[in-house]
């Protein structure tokens, strides 16, 4: 069984007729999110399915859960052609995200980067998006 952490954290402090509904609720405020590439060696198409079950695990372990939701990532390459990838975005809320549990992510995306041989992998954390390489 998990942790009890979405029991704990601070009551919801929203206030107006909209949010009554809420209030005294409790929530966790932090967010980390990553971004597993559906590649390998930067463009070799792969089944990421290893990759997103190992960092569900791994946020769950860290965080009390994690959620998986496919998208697709576009940018445009040195000589303006888009290119485009399907990734998965693992995230969890977090209560307590300190110092420690946000090398820990960064260790893990690192760690990711390299048996992926991917140039650089997305970590967002309360909405900043990080290129760890």
């Amino acid at each position: 069984m998990g942790s009890a952490v979405y029991t704990t954290g601070q009551p919801d402090a929203v206030s107006g007729k909209n949010q009554s509904a809420l209030k005294g609720q409790y929530y966790l405020e932090d967010v980390v999110k990553i971004y597993v590439p559906s590649t390998y060696n930067v463009d070799q198409p792969i089944d990421n399915t290893p990759y997103v079950n190992k960092t569900l695990e791994k946020f769950s372990g860290m965080f009390g859960g994690a959620t998986a939701v496919d998208g697709t990532g576009a940018w445009l390459s040195d000589d303006e052609q888009l290119v485009k990838e399907k990734i998965t975005i693992v995230y969890s809320f977090a209560e307590d995200l300190d110092k420690k549990k946000i090398k820990q992510v960064v260790d893990y995306a690192r760690a990711l980067k390299e048996e992926m041989k991917q140039s650089s992998v997305s970590l967002e954390v309360n909405g900043k998006m990080y290129f760890v390489e």
